[in-house]
């Protein structure tokens, strides 16, 4: 369910009942000349929209404005928009922040560019991570006061962690495709792999006729 389509009763059962709450992440980036440069984002948000016809799922509206770079193209007339991580992370925290005072403690931000690196972290999803961990102490020193963690009412923080009960997972960063991926599916940029998965994703975003076009290697 879209969440700027959602009404507040249709909010609150979406926290009662803990749906997932997705924020679809990317970049705009050049990408050849024969695809979008929403390529990243638009590969998450069609992915996302698949699996909400089997599961119950908020979809906030995506943030197309992350770390872009200029790594393949400048942006002269190629497209690419490049926000700097130290402005993305106080945004996001405050995103993330505004979304937990909501309700919604089951928060997932999904993305897909740079994502071979994503262990070791890119600009975009380390911004991302580390505001989501920024939010959630700030929130819960709101609502539990200052020294929340040393409290009595934590003493079962290590045995619920090792079963899975942890508030910093409250707010998660994914790559769109897990590691497990690695070597069943090409990673590459703009070429084979991320071609063909816009053509099954989002077909309009590719102009095949425009594939000869193309000078980098990476196409």
């Amino acid at each position: 369910m879209r969440y700027e389509l959602m009404l507040p009763h249709q909010i609150r059962k979406a926290i009662e009942e803990n749906w997932p709450v997705v924020l679809p992440l990317g970049v705009l980036e050049y990408h050849g000349e024969h695809m979008a440069v929403g390529m990243d984002t638009l590969a998450v948000i069609k992915t996302v929209e698949l699996i909400e016809k089997e599961r119950d799922l908020v979809i906030l509206p995506p943030f197309y404005y992350g770390a872009a770079s200029y790594a393949v193209a400048a942006p002269e007339g190629s497209g690419s928009v490049q926000v700097g991580g130290p402005v993305l992370s106080p945004f996001a925290e405050e995103l993330f922040y505004g979304l937990l005072r909501i309700g919604f403690h089951n928060i997932h931000a999904i993305i897909h560019h740079q994502t071979e690196n994503f262990v070791a972290g890119m600009p975009t999803d380390l911004a991302f991570k580390t505001a989501g961990r920024q939010a959630i102490f700030r929130f819960l020193e709101k609502e539990r006061g200052e020294g929340w963690w040393g409290s009595n009412s934590m003493a079962d923080y290590y045995a619920g962690h090792a079963q899975g009960e942890n508030v910093f997972n409250w707010v998660q960063v994914h790559p769109l495709m897990p590691a497990a991926m690695n070597g069943k599916y090409p990673f590459d940029h703009a070429g084979k792999g991320e071609t063909s998965l816009m053509l099954a994703l989002c077909p309009e975003a590719v102009d095949e006729k425009r594939l000869a076009d193309n000078t980098g290697w990476y196409t």
